[in-house]
């Protein structure tokens, strides 16, 4: 049965059912509203991060744009969680898995009502992709409002100076002035992180994709200007609404290749990987990692931005945010692709430069000394190519996962030892007391989306980039990382162990090839013996024939359900 059927019977349904509208009207509506186009404001407010706090506002703002149009707005909300809250306890497991729960909840809330359109406004890691996967489940006209960028902090620092006061503090320094520095000036206002983590990775991915109105991405939550834009978004989308120009409209296989493109330039967070594919298998779309690879070695990486670069996303909004990427990189996308303004994409980008939107950013850079080539750069002078690599191997055939734009030169290729953990805390614990020899290869298994729920393994990165012994040691995992994650940390080994894949069978010892230019994850020998490929291939071959899965006693509830569904992560880890 077509959407359009179903929306003409829950209609007269709800002319049959006179309770309907009985329980709008107890809610505040009167007989004009229930005239009128409704349309369903998603929020993730609530007090459960700095990105959410401030989002009640910009969905009255959106209301009110709404009713300019003369449409009424309902507000619904399901508050999302931090991976902040979780860390360094079994909290983490779950975050992940929330992704697939905040769709589910959208999704029931657009489905029970006929709603002529639907506005969702999130700003943070899993929120955001969340929403955009109901959008293009229910696929109604639909907008995102990104809910933009927090202030940044002194002597632009940003939030995630935790991983090296909490390194120094495990180490028996005296922090406590530093700590509380931390506590007052790490989030000095509301909206998400100051880098380019998951959270601005996708708020840039929204407007990438043309879910989001130009110029909305890593906007400064404190400024009115976002205000204005949720406004405008309001009225936006009751021209959506008569138009019935829906996410299916706009969610096409040439916008996921555009949004890889801006993706690959701004060195966004490797866990695009996991929901950019999430978002398109709603539409029925195929996005694969080697997408993702391909792009990355034709793209130019030019955005300075934290932790690959030096300013925080505040500055990137400055200096044109995802617009002025899109217009270095204009040669390269599909400016034919449709967007929620109701435009293509070339004709919103000339629209901005009309507007004098990029014009009034280079002024607020000027405040810092800046101008808008020291953040954004020509695409004729990028800094290499890329960001992302998708490496395959014995260890992967699958693939796994590595932002190579923040791991330094000399850790492009590396061979090393093995050392083998079924745990991130006993890792991390490994780490933080002496017990990794520097060169080794720390690998971290059963920590996959069945494994267990595959957690952001921060605490342990950040531990290691910030020990001075171990800067020529990595990390390989079919785990995931923050989007903060700087060094050579290589993820979303695929297939993971629980589920039989090669990480399962790495011994302590074996002695592991890393070759990001090359693209390769191998073992290529055991202590000082050297193994040719196919021997290699053999000794994996007879650990597995020895091998059981561990019994991971995932509790009842969600995360059971979770892992027990789940994807592969170098498919998009979504339940199938």
């Amino acid at each position: 049965m077509s959407e359009r059927i179903i929306k003409q019977k829950s209609k007269e349904f709800r002319d049959i059912w006179m309770q309907f509208d009985t329980l709008c009207c107890g809610t505040g509506w009167d007989e004009e509203d229930l005239r009128n186009p409704q349309i369903l404001i998603e929020d993730v407010f609530g007090s459960s991060h700095p990105g959410s706090f401030h989002l009640d506002t910009l969905a009255e703002e959106a209301s009110i744009g709404v009713y300019q149009k003369d449409g009424k707005p309902a507000n619904f909300h399901g508050t999302d969680i931090c991976d902040g809250w979780a860390m360094s306890h079994d909290g983490m497991n779950f975050i992940l898995p929330s992704r697939e729960v905040l769709c589910d909840l959208v999704e029931v809330h657009g489905r029970v009502i006929p709603w002529d359109g639907m506005i969702v406004i999130s700003s943070c890691d899993k929120s955001i992709p969340a929403h955009l996967m109901a959008a293009a489940r229910l696929n109604i006209p639909a907008i995102h409002i990104p809910g933009g960028s927090n202030r940044v902090g002194p002597h632009m620092s940003h939030s995630l100076l935790v991983g090296e006061v909490a390194t120094k503090m495990q180490q028996g320094e005296d922090v406590s002035s530093e700590i509380r520095n931390y506590k007052l000036s790490g989030c000095p206002g509301f909206g998400a992180c100051q880098f380019m983590g998951t959270a601005s990775t996708m708020q840039c991915m929204s407007e990438a994709l043309g879910m989001a109105l130009p110029g909305t991405a890593l906007s400064p939550a404190s400024l009115f200007e976002i205000r204005r834009l949720a406004r405008r978004a309001g009225r936006q989308i009751m021209a959506l609404s008569q138009k019935g120009i829906k996410p299916s409209d706009i969610l096409t296989k040439q916008a996921f290749e555009n949004a890889i493109k801006v993706h690959a330039a701004l060195s966004g967070s490797t866990n695009a990987l996991l929901h950019l594919p999430a978002i398109a298998h709603e539409l029925g779309i195929e996005i694969e990692a080697e997408l993702f690879d391909r792009i990355n070695r034709e793209t130019p990486y030019l955005v300075d931005v934290q932790p690959s670069g030096k300013y925080v996303s505040e500055m990137v909004w400055y200096a044109g945010g995802v617009a002025r990427v899109q217009v270095e990189l204009k040669d390269m996308l599909d400016l034919n692709v449709l967007t929620i303004t109701g435009k293509t994409l070339g004709e919103n980008l000339e629209q901005l430069e009309k507007e004098g939107f990029f014009h009034r950013g280079e002024g607020y850079l000027a405040n810092y000394g800046l101008k808008r080539e020291d953040v954004i750069r020509p695409a004729d002078e990028g800094k290499g190519y890329g960001s992302i690599a998708v490496l395959k191997g014995n260890i992967a055939p699958e693939g796994a996962v590595v932002k190579f734009s923040a791991v330094c030169a000399d850790m492009l290729t590396h061979k090393g030892p093995a050392r083998v953990f079924h745990r991130e805390e006993e890792a991390l614990d490994a780490i933080m007391n002496g017990k990794i020899d520097t060169g080794s290869v720390i690998v971290l298994r059963y920590e996959g989306p069945r494994g267990s729920g595959m957690p952001e393994i921060l605490a342990t990165t950040e531990a290691l980039v910030n020990n001075p012994s171990l800067q020529n040691t990595a990390i390989i995992t079919d785990s995931r990382f923050s989007g903060a994650t700087r060094g050579p940390c290589i993820g979303h080994v695929s297939p993971e162990a629980i589920a039989g894949g090669p990480i399962a069978f790495v011994e302590n010892d074996d002695i592991i090839s890393i070759d990001i230019p090359n693209r390769s994850l191998n073992i290529v020998g055991h202590k000082n013996k050297r193994l040719h490929s196919e021997e290699a291939q053999s000794l994996l071959a007879e650990r597995k024939k020895q091998w059981r899965p561990p019994s991971l006693g995932h509790p009842p509830g969600v995360l059971k359900r979770y892992a027990d569904r789940a994807v592969s992560a170098i498919k998009g880890a979504y339940l199938e």
